[in-house]
């Protein structure tokens, strides 16, 4: 199953290992943290056009989407449960 991520790109859902609110990103010094390092570990590809919503952790790559992590969210519920 693949959950479109916005701009014609999507991803397996076994592929993602994690999904937060990008907002979430600058409310604490950990999380600021965890952006630094994620960006320069992984290649980040912005697919929000520049208005990210959610940040989505993948093995080999870290997504922007402009899509809310709820909506993210309830796709995949949805897809898992086909």
């Amino acid at each position: 199953m693949f959950l479109h991520l916005g701009r014609d790109v999507s991803v397996t859902l076994r592929d993602i290992i994690y999904i937060q609110d990008f907002r979430q990103l600058d409310a604490s010094e950990e999380n600021r943290r965890f952006w630094q390092r994620l960006q320069k570990a992984q290649p980040v590809e912005d697919v929000s056009e520049g208005s990210p919503k959610a940040l989505v952790l993948t093995d080999s790559r870290v997504y922007l989407s402009a899509i809310s992590p709820l909506t993210l969210k309830k796709r995949a519920e949805f897809l898992t449960r086909r």
